[in-house]
């Protein structure tokens, strides 16, 4: 009897029905992908599952593992849901009057003794278009603070100089991804999408299918070059030069438009003059790369009619990584292979919205539309806007990585961090938490009791993408919406709320009073009305309409461009794009006997930045349960390390101890870590803090280390040999979830 009741009251609490249903967005990666969140019940129950949006103009109903795992985080337990202010050195709740009493009090003491430069703020990519906006009016009008970047600059940086130097605009994509398959040859240069961006996928298997040869530039292997026809298995840093050998091929086989060159472009003459320096023998020592994968490679670019060129962090996050970029645009323009349908070049933008947080005033240079906060006619744009003298705006600040060392040289006492984790997600991230510890004040606003919010002084809960209205900008230039489909729980706000709550204690609250996201919107439509990014044409009601509108967009009766440079004309004053030799330096710290191996890390594909989220997604934690020291047999074998067992990785900057996995799939010379883990985990405390002199990009992607053996269990490295085989097969051909 009593098993018959325990199965009836299973089957009943298995019976679910669908209650309510809300559309939604991923808050990952910057394909943004849509979908359906469902409450069900059961008679004694709650749940929350998603579905995926077959009506999604961009991925058709795909998802991928995170996107399906995306909605967890918010009904996790561990969900800050009141203010935490630290009281005798622990973390206590408070009301929003007391925290925002405290932040009032302490923002004023600090900028009385320090000048308004005293505070700063730290902004992220996650961040919706309105509350990147407004993040960026609060740290200049409210604070009054040149002290202003975010962690986009550890992203897009190299790529975003590189695009504004060479065409005069910056916007991820120059095409819409519906223009791939239309692509004969397509060079993926240090970008691994399979794991990162799963469901653009799709576009790259249907070019395969319609016979597109696919170059991948990648010192290891992955779900992404196992597409590819050539692999390129380059040194890392060393993509300048390769790029250099491809040019010198294409100049010496006439496979150079040397009419497109002519007309539309400037810098010629120099880039040539360096050419002609050029010695593919050269090349390939340097990048460890046969010379006849520099021919092929370069011959199946050249000669194809159409092709497009993608490059992501593994050629930007380098110190050199906008001359690496710049080479590959060069590439682009003596070809002539731009502005034409499967014809172009595209950054592939890794956070949800890391192409708006740079477009709308988070970068210490920049003001909303992509405007410069130097520029004279862009001050006055902005200051009538916010209604202040243009003498009041601040002057441009410093980087992302730069903030840290202000800290520890007392010029920046107090720093509130919005929406990121720095001290996982910065270089050298112990010297990172040390600053951060050293400050007067340190606000942070998040979801959950991150690294950072750990250390922090007062901590501000903030609401999940499922509950925060706002806009988001996708790799493609394509501005989307988010709808709310839950509401926050407990005391937790938006973002924007929370700006303007923080405005409102430092008596700035007249220009922070909004009523919801829209009005946001409006405001920063106003501001970016002229700018090379211009939303001026864009309105909510026009992106539900038309399930999202490509910048710039002007006015309400323009279309919006979806392929840039159509009529040949870029965005310099000439309209020419600007070719230019770039230089091929060698990584900073190259092996030597100390250190004799090379560190690059990334992502893996069921983890996203710090791991902030999705660490805390069962499913996506059990597939991925910690970092790993990925290297290769023969290294493993000749300093004694076994697959499965612990070993210790030392760079000049710190060390962790990781657990190892032997694999074939890396060059001999080089170890692979992924970096989304924090505390004795951080693979960041090794890297370098090094920064590109022009896009000011850390070198997360070349260091010199060296391991050695820790006493330990030793798994059978067969079977994990084998099982990686199989994690690739299915990134390349099923890393697309339903």
């Amino acid at each position: 009897m009593r098993d018959d009741l325990y199965s009836h009251f299973r089957k009943l609490n298995q019976t679910y029905t669908v209650v309510h249903t809300s559309p939604s967005q991923c808050p990952y990666c910057s394909m943004q992908c849509t979908m359906l969140v469902h409450q069900e019940r059961s008679p004694f129950t709650t749940r929350h599952v998603v579905s995926a949006n077959k009506e999604d103009p961009v991925v058709h109903g795909k998802m991928c593992v995170k996107g399906i795992e995306a909605h967890v985080p918010a009904f996790d337990k561990s969900r800050l849901t009141t203010p935490l202010l630290r009281q005798n050195g622990q973390l206590v709740p408070v009301s929003w009057s007391e925290a925002m009493n405290w932040f009032a009090t302490k923002v004023g003491a600090l900028q009385q003794s320090g000048g308004t430069d005293a505070v700063g703020v730290y902004g992220g990519g996650s961040l919706t278009n309105e509350e990147s906006y407004l993040l960026g009016k609060f740290a200049r009008v409210a604070l009054r603070t040149r002290f202003i970047d975010y962690n986009g600059r550890f992203c897009m940086s190299s790529a975003a100089t590189a695009a504004n130097l060479t065409f005069g605009i910056d916007r991820g994509l120059t095409n819409p991804l519906s223009d791939i398959p239309l692509a004969q040859c397509l060079i993926l240069a240090g970008t691994n999408i399979a794991d990162c961006q799963p469901t653009m996928m799709p576009y790259l298997r249907k070019a395969k299918a319609n016979g597109a040869f696919i170059i991948a530039i990648d010192p290891r292997v992955t779900g992404t070059t196992r597409l590819a026809d050539l692999h390129i298995q380059v040194k890392p840093g060393a993509d300048a030069a390769l790029v250099d050998g491809m040019l010198k091929v294409m100049l010496d086989e006439g496979l150079v438009d040397w009419s497109f060159v002519k007309n539309h472009t400037r810098g010629a003459k120099e880039l040539i003059e360096h050419l002609a320096t050029v010695r593919l023998d050269r090349v390939a020592e340097w990048t460890g790369v046969p010379e006849e994968q520099i021919v092929t490679a370069a011959r199946a670019y050249g000669q194809a009619e159409t092709g497009m060129v993608f490059t992501a962090r593994g050629v930007e996050q380098h110190v050199n990584g906008v001359s690496n970029v710049r080479n590959l645009l060069n590439l682009v323009l003596l070809s002539g292979k731009i502005g034409k349908p499967g014809c172009g070049y595209g950054a592939v933008t890794g956070q949800g919205n890391g192409q708006g947080g740079r477009e709308h005033g988070q970068k210490a240079d920049q003001l909303p539309g992509y405007r410069l906060i130097e520029h004279p006619e862009h001050r006055r744009h902005i200051a009538d806007i916010w209604g202040i003298k243009e003498a009041e705006l601040p002057r441009k600040g410093v980087s992302a990585y730069e903030m840290f060392a202000a800290m520890q040289e007392k010029k920046l006492r107090g720093l509130i961090v919005m929406s990121s984790n720095p001290v996982v997600s910065a270089p050298n991230a112990h010297k990172v938490e040390e600053a951060l510890r050293s400050l007067d004040l340190l606000v942070v606003v998040d979801m959950f009791l991150s690294e950072t919010a750990e250390l922090a002084d007062l901590v501000l809960p903030a609401a999940s993408h499922l509950e925060d209205e706002g806009t988001m900008t996708t790799l493609e230039g394509r501005v989307t919406l988010r709808t709310a489909a839950a509401i926050p729980p407990g005391l937790a706000k938006c973002d924007w709320q929370i700006i303007g709550l923080m405005a409102e204690a430092l008596g700035k609250g007249s220009g922070f009073r909004f009523t919801k996201a829209e009005e946001i919107f409006n405001e920063l439509r106003r501001a970016s009305q002229g700018g090379l990014a211009d939303y001026a044409g864009i309105s909510y009601q026009r992106i539900q309409r038309e399930k999202g509108v490509f910048w710039p967009c002007g006015s309400e009766e323009y279309p919006g461009i979806e392929r840039l440079f159509e009529d040949g004309r870029f965005f310099h004053s000439d309209g020419k794009a600007v070719l230019y030799p770039a230089a091929h330096l060698l990584p900073l710290e190259s092996p030597d006997a100390d250190y004799p191996l090379t560190l690059t890390t990334g992502r893996v594909m069921h983890h996203y930045l710090s791991g902030t989220q999705t660490r805390r997604t069962p499913a996506l934690l059990a597939k991925v349960p910690e970092p790993y020291l990925q290297i290769h047999p023969k290294t493993a074998k000749r300093v004694g390390l076994s697959d499965g067992a612990p070993a210790r990785v030392m760079s000049r900057r710190g060390e962790i101890v990781l657990s190892v996995k032997v694999s074939q799939h890396i060059r001999p010379d080089t170890v692979f870590v992924p970096f989304h883990w924090g505390k004795e985990q951080c693979i960041n405390r090794l890297t370098l803090p090094e920064l590109d002199p022009q896009s000011r990009m850390p070198s997360f992607k070349a260091c010199a280390i060296r391991v050695e053996p820790v006493a330990g269990k030793v798994c059978n490295q067969s079977d994990t040999l084998h099982g990686e085989e199989r994690m690739l097969d299915e990134q390349a051909e099923t890393c697309v979830g339903r």
